[in-house]
């Protein structure tokens, strides 16, 4: 089982997936709330069984099962910016990781070929 299945059981089916032992120990909390915490009517149910981490897997997917509405939901997942690029940016203004993951989306890919360009020491380029 993977997180995907179990979010579209809550949000969508509400059919119980956790039927023996195995399932219940396939259930990730942290994947599952991360899923539900894209959309604005599900938040709020994420954030509380992030503060209930300490109950057991099975309580927490029963409770976000019969808690949340059946709705569609459906959301990309956010991703890591390339590290290739992070790296051009902190080597071209001298940022560090943070500061250059921070304007990292204000720089447009032809920014990143110049700056390459520019930082281009020579030598082969495979």
């Amino acid at each position: 089982m993977n997180p995907f299945q179990y979010i579209a059981s809550i949000n969508n089916t509400k059919k119980d997936l956790m039927v023996d032992d195995e399932t219940e120990a396939a259930y990730s909390p942290f994947m599952v709330n991360r899923g539900l915490s894209y959309f604005a009517d599900t938040v709020l149910f994420a954030n509380e069984m992030n503060k209930a981490s300490h109950i057991s897997n099975r309580m927490q997917y029963d409770f976000l099962r019969t808690a949340i509405r059946q709705r569609k939901r459906f959301s990309k997942w956010m991703k890591k910016t390339s590290q290739a690029r992070i790296e051009v940016i902190k080597e071209y203004y001298g940022y560090s990781d943070a500061k250059a993951e921070t304007i990292s989306d204000l720089i447009s890919d032809d920014d990143i070929k110049e700056m390459k360009a520019y930082l281009s020491k020579g030598g082969k380029t495979r």
